[in-house]
């Protein structure tokens, strides 16, 4: 097989990618380790910052993101038993996040693939890339019990955090970057309409917590756990017990209980590899960096990658030119940093250390109380928030 670019992932980074090549008239084939069910059901990130909320309308993909995507204006800091509301809208001009939930937009993005005849191979196995380092990438694997092998002009890496494609560069070539930080997430879904009709970011005494969702009937919810927690220790009713103690607030607010649909475990982790590229092949997404879940930039930020990358190779197709393909790590990167610094801030300000003291405590507290009582310090988290400048 022959193709223009070869994709390895079938995340949002690859989709996204793939369909704003074909808008340009650039050929790719996406190959997929996981099947199609998997990708379009696993629970992940559910927050849009604008400019990919105005990518995916301006490309076609944002038909059902318009009806469903609950579109919020701001986000409340809840701390002392106390609400803080954060005007995001009014802060940054115009702009909102929209809870969308990322299994959403793959379902979508696959779609418009599909519908447009692009070539997405589903449950691949023993994938391989080879032959980046000089003129004629190639992609092996095995699929519909045959084996392939896909010759191509340039490859992706889009295949996330334990993806083949990052291992592939020669040792000593990436510079990792990486920060594991000493808690987990413990994520509910819960059949219940949300208690907040925009995110509530919790600090307390007991550790963090957080109240998103994924519709007006379904609540998502987090809450700060040991790095080395167990699900069987945390049943539903302890699960609760700790949500309602790290919510509390002074008034007649109350957290909606009910069914629990799906319970996990995250780890909470910073890394960045860099460059992002080593010769024909460039890493995209997970697969170059990972966010702790605090600032919810990870989805975006494979966005944000994509788009660039597809924009340095309609240069390179359109006129041979490889400046912005000599530039594309560099670029990403500035952006990668911002939302490294951004989610660090937002994790190291709202959650309990156990290396923590008295002061430690303290200042986290007096940081939250300057943050909502000043108008620069709010509009310089909302603009974050919302989503920096494309470039």
């Amino acid at each position: 097989m022959r193709t223009q670019i070869g994709i390895v992932g079938a995340g949002p980074a690859g989709l996204l990618l793939a369909h704003l090549l074909h808008l340009q008239g650039i050929e790719s084939v996406i190959v997929e380790v996981r099947s199609r069910h998997y990708i379009e059901h696993r629970i992940r990130a559910g927050v849009l910052e604008q400019g990919t909320v105005d990518m995916m309308i301006e490309t076609g993909v944002g038909e059902r993101l318009k009806r469903e995507g609950l579109v919020h204006h701001g986000i409340h800091m809840r701390f002392n038993r106390r609400e803080h509301r954060i005007n995001l809208y009014e802060l940054t001009g115009g702009k909102a996040i929209t809870i969308y939930a990322q299994q959403e937009v793959v379902k979508d993005l696959i779609s418009a693939r599909l519908a447009a005849g692009g070539q997405i191979f589903f449950e691949a196995k023993d994938v391989s890339v080879d032959g980046f380092n000089g003129t004629t990438p190639s992609m092996r694997f095995s699929a519909d019990g045959k084996t392939h092998e896909l010759t191509c002009d340039f490859i992706a890496g889009c295949d996330g955090f334990r993806g083949v494609c990052r291992p592939s560069i020669p040792a000593g070539v990436l510079t990792f970057f990486d920060r594991t930080y000493p808690f987990a997430w413990l994520g509910i879904l819960v059949q219940a309409p949300p208690s907040s009709d925009e995110l509530i970011y919790a600090h307390s005494e007991r550790g963090f917590a957080l109240l998103s969702m994924r519709s007006t009937e379904i609540g998502r919810l987090y809450m700060q756990v040991p790095a080395d927690a167990d699900l069987k220790d945390y049943p539903d009713d302890r699960v609760w017990r700790e949500l309602h103690a790290r919510f509390a607030i002074d008034g007649d607010w109350k957290l909606t209980e009910g069914p629990v649909l799906q319970k996990n475990l995250a780890p909470m982790r910073s890394f960045v590899a860099e460059p992002m590229q080593y010769g024909r092949l460039y890493l995209a997404g997970d697969a170059a960096h990972i966010v702790p879940a605090t600032g919810a930039k990870g989805l975006n930020l494979a966005a944000a990658d994509v788009r660039l990358l597809s924009q340095a190779l309609a240069d390179y197709y359109s006129s041979g030119g490889t400046r912005l393909l000599e530039q594309y790590s560099q670029r990403c990167l500035r952006r990668v940093w911002k939302a490294q610094r951004f989610s660090w801030w937002m994790t190291t300000m709202l959650h309990r250390f156990d290396t923590d003291n008295a002061f430690d405590q303290r200042r986290q507290v007096a940081e939250l109380d300057y943050l909502t009582g000043s108008q620069a310090a709010m509009k310089s988290l909302a603009e974050n928030y919302v989503g920096l400048p494309w470039d």
